[in-house]
């Protein structure tokens, strides 16, 4: 395997890690205000969507200079 081949398959886990630890991270908030809360589903759904969108903007690509 080339260096290349290893370079983009370590960018391809840490797309997948990051972004799929987002997702868990916005789900079991979602559930949690949802059942164990007794919030409602949405007061969990809106919590999720702002969880969501705070990982989204701290975890969004930076441009490269």
């Amino acid at each position: 395997m080339e260096i290349s081949e290893q370079v983009s398959t370590w960018h391809l886990f840490l797309f997948l890690s990051k972004w799929g630890s987002l997702a868990t991270a916005a789900i079991l908030v979602v559930l949690t205000v949802w059942f164990a809360v007794g919030a409602g589903f949405v007061a969990g759904a809106i919590s999720g969507v702002v969880v969501f969108a705070a990982g989204f903007f701290a975890l969004r690509s930076k441009p490269a200079h």
